[in-house]
C-alpha cells in the first residue's frame, strides 16, 4: 500500500491521456512552462530592482502624531452622558 510500481503508473498516464488526449496535454504543458519561465524572469527582476530602492531611504516622506490614550471610567462616561 505504499508506494506505486511503474506499471500504476502507466496506466494511469494511459487513462489521462484518454480523457484528455495528447494537444490538451500539450497545451497544458506549454502554459505550465511560460508560467515557470514569467515567474523566474519577474523573481530575477524583483531582485535586481529591489536593491535599488533600499539605497535612497530619504525619498520616504512620513508623518508621526504623537498622541495619549486614555481609558474612559464608568464616572466620566456618566459625566458626558448629562
Amino acid at each position: 500500500m505504499g508506494s506505486f510500481s511503474i506499471w500504476h503508473w502507466l496506466i494511469v498516464l494511459v487513462i489521462v491521456m484518454m480523457i484528455f488526449g495528447t494537444k490538451k496535454l500539450r497545451n497544458i504543458g506549454q502554459d505550465l512552462g511560460g508560467a515557470v519561465k514569467g515567474f523566474k524572469d519577474g523573481i530575477k527582476d524583483g531582485t535586481a530592482e529591489g536593491a535599488k530602492p533600499a539605497d535612497a531611504p530619504a525619498q520616504q516622506v512620513g508623518h508621526t502624531i504623537e498622541g495619549e490614550v486614555k481609558k474612559e471610567d464608568a464616572t466620566s462616561e456618566k459625566a458626558n452622558a448629562r
